[in-house]
This record gives C-alpha cells, sequence and structure tokens, in this order.
C-alpha cells in the first residue's frame, strides 16, 4: 500500500510538470496581419532602415555604414515568423528567421534565435 502512495504520488507530480511545462510554450501560432508590415521601418537608436513592399520583396541598409546600396530581400510572415531571403550581389541566398513579438500600425518588434531584440518604428506607409 505503502508503494502504491508513492507511484501515485510520482505519476501526479510527473503530470503537473507536464502540464506546467505545456503552458509555458511559446506561441507560434500568432497570426499577424501583414499588410501592417508594408513601408519604411527605422529601428530604435539607429540608422538601420528595412522596406517592406507588399509583393513579398524589400530592402535593407545602414546610412552609418559606407556602403551606398541597399540589400535587397524577400519576405514571408506566417504564424508569426518572420523570414528574410537576403539576396548577395552574386547570387546566393541567405535566410535570416525571426519570431515577431509586436507589430502594429507604427511599430515593429522581432527577435532572433540568438535572443537579439529587434524594434522598429514606422517611417512611412508604403507608396
Amino acid at each position: 500500500m505503502k508503494h502504491l502512495k508513492l507511484i501515485l504520488i510520482a505519476i501526479l507530480a510527473v503530470s503537473a510538470i507536464i502540464v506546467s511545462m505545456s503552458s509555458c510554450s511559446p506561441d507560434t501560432d500568432v497570426e499577424l496581419d501583414k499588410t501592417l508590415l508594408y513601408g519604411k521601418w527605422q529601428e530604435t537608436n539607429s540608422l538601420n532602415f528595412e522596406v517592406y513592399k507588399a509583393d513579398g520583396t524589400g530592402y535593407t541598409w545602414d546610412e552609418a555604414d559606407d556602403v551606398a546600396e541597399a540589400q535587397p530581400f524577400t519576405w514571408t510572415l506566417e504564424d508569426g515568423i518572420l523570414t528574410h531571403i537576403h539576396i548577395m550581389e552574386m547570387g546566393a541566398e541567405i535566410p535570416k528567421v525571426y519570431t515577431v513579438t509586436k507589430l502594429t500600425a507604427t511599430e515593429l518588434s522581432y527577435e532572433d534565435d540568438f535572443g537579439k531584440v529587434h524594434n522598429l518604428w514606422k517611417w512611412e506607409q508604403a507608396k
């Protein structure tokens, strides 16, 4: 009888841990209005800019760099995941994946897999 109580307590403890861990998992099935993304954005406290067009293309540049050309990319936003495919001069494509934590008409925040957070504000609407 004593062993049965210990087994029951152990099962209840494991069940409680599993339930509590499942409620802490991030919700990646977030539906965001991707039309809010269209336009020119500037990263807070930075000279980094990003432009998102309705056709799934865009470009980025840093005015602090000596390079005058913008870096083109294609983008998708699905289930809270923002994916950039940067297109290099020689045709190579470099994917970058971010988790969007905020998207409003004027604010955009996303985080990469390394925990780097990017906060941007809308400079202007898409033309």
